[in-house]
């Protein structure tokens, strides 16, 4: 079974078809840690900016807030 292990992390990637582990290996490079158990998020949101973006769905149909703050 071909496999991979990270130089930046140290994870380990395997599969049984080299294609598929090369795939899986260019997406991990994209969203590698650098160290394992780092925490980060991909999501960026302004602390300042927690409104909703349509304000028209901002409650339900029965006047609910949808979000919870």
């Amino acid at each position: 079974m071909a496999e991979l292990i990270c130089p930046e992390c140290g994870i380990r990637i395997f599969h049984e078809n080299q294609t598929t582990l090369e795939i899986m290996t260019k997406i991990h490079s994209k969203f590698c840690r650098h160290e394992m158990g780092e925490m980060h998020s991909y999501m960026h949101r302004d602390d300042n900016h927690m409104d909703t973006f349509d304000a028209e769905r901002a409650n339900d149909t029965a006047g609910n807030p949808v979000l919870k703050k």
